[in-house]
């Protein structure tokens, strides 16, 4: 039986969850720290796992079908008179360049052993963590005595032609022979305690969607500039020369993003506790899934149940 206070916690969760994602996060607060307290490893993985949500959804939506629809991308799209966005690694850089504004103390960066700008050059034990990832695909989690930090890698591999051909063909790139399925470099995630509340997980959350948010408004920005800009609103590229703006983008990362999320949560809080337990069905992260009216239906109390959901 699933206790009143975790079902009321439950549906606290997926209220805030959806908010976030799709409003802009509230500014942080004072506050009481709850009881219960999560490691530092399943906050990791549940933030690794919405950026590979978003950083997928930015390269193939946008990036695979923006070239499609005429839409430009390069390194180098901050330059004046640019007419282009960020690749894929560097939409990352730009989230994590919000993250280091954010007085949440949650640090992200792509790393590799052949990396482009030498900055992202991985050393010591970093790299040594690195050289198991690529033998075993595992993530790495350890705790850096230099910087006083949790770190977690996650290996990230090569799924698209375009960051294969981007990296093959660069100039300043140490290595032209990358290929498809291999491991390219990891993303390292670093905080400074190894468990958090409820609530500091929710403010990590939440630092984390605003810098995908700014990350996303900063191309708009320079859309802007552009002699001939995409038309912005509800559709995509590929449905021709359009952009979505940031509501639709946050949307669509929400609607594919927060199943995991919030079972990942409900697990973290009550281990014991199953994710159909609860009523939040773990969804596949495709463009077909509920919309936002479906997930908000999520909070009403109907919704969650101690028994398991039926397909």
């Amino acid at each position: 039986m699933v206790s009143r206070s975790f079902v009321i916690t439950c549906l606290s969760l997926i209220a805030l969850s959806i908010y976030l994602f799709v409003s802009a996060p509230p500014p942080l607060t004072e506050e009481k720290p709850s009881g219960t307290t999560i490691p530092i490893e399943q906050v990791f993985a549940i933030v690794e796992a919405e950026n590979d949500v978003v950083r997928a959804l930015w390269t193939q939506e946008i990036v695979g079908m923006g070239k499609k629809a005429g839409l430009q991308f390069d390194e180098d799209w901050r330059e004046q008179g640019a007419e282009a966005g960020p690749l894929p690694a560097l939409f990352l850089r730009e989230t994590a360049k919000s993250l280091e504004k954010n007085p949440v103390q949650l640090s992200l960066f792509l790393g590799s052993d052949f990396p482009i700008n030498d900055a992202n050059q991985f050393k010591d034990l970093q790299m040594e963590k690195f050289r198991i990832i690529k033998q075993t695909r595992k993530s790495q989690f350890f705790f850096l005595q230099d910087t006083g930090l949790y770190t977690a890698m996650f290996a990230d591999v090569a799924v698209v032609d375009t960051c294969i051909k981007c990296h093959n063909e660069h100039k300043q790139s140490p290595k032209t022979n990358w290929t498809l399925d291999e491991v390219m470099g990891a993303t390292t995630w670093m905080y400074p305690s190894d468990r958090v509340t409820l609530d500091e997980m929710m403010k990590i959350l939440g630092a984390l969607r605003q810098g995908f948010r700014e990350a996303y408004t900063a191309y708009l920005k320079k859309v802007e500039t552009f002699s001939k800009p995409p038309v912005l609103g509800d559709k995509w590229p590929r449905d021709g020369y359009y952009l979505p703006s940031a509501e639709v983008f946050m949307t669509e990362a929400a609607k594919r993003a927060s199943y995991e999320t919030l079972a990942a949560i409900a697990a973290a809080l009550e281990p014991s506790v199953k994710p159909y337990q609860v009523g939040i069905r773990v969804a596949p992260t495709k463009a077909t899934e509920p919309g936002p009216d479906a997930l908000q239906s999520l909070t009403q109390p109907s919704a969650i149940s101690a028994n398991p959901v039926k397909n």
